[in-house]
């Protein structure tokens, strides 16, 4: 699947866009992005100001490295747990 180069500053000016009243094919065609894409991010994205995406950002990389980080542990974890239930 392709990465998008559309910045999330840019989905949220193309959101405020259709909220001022522009189209959303018009949006949709200057951007060159299909209508179900817009509407994915009106869904995450709407009412949000540029802020309160950032802080997004940086809790979603958050998320992603605590997720990293207990996968790591509970590997440490089995392996620990595996080589004390052996009898020597």
């Amino acid at each position: 699947m392709k990465k998008s180069t559309i910045s999330e500053a840019q989905i949220v000016a193309a959101i405020k866009e259709h909220e001022s009243g522009k189209a959303v094919a018009d949006i949709c065609r200057g951007l060159g992005v299909h209508q179900a894409t817009f509407y994915n991010w009106k869904n995450k994205y709407s009412g949000m100001d540029s802020q309160e995406l950032r802080r997004l950002k940086e809790l979603e990389e958050e998320n992603r490295k605590l997720k990293h980080m207990y996968a790591e542990l509970a590997l440490d974890h089995k392996v620990l747990k595996d080589i004390l239930s052996k009898k020597f």
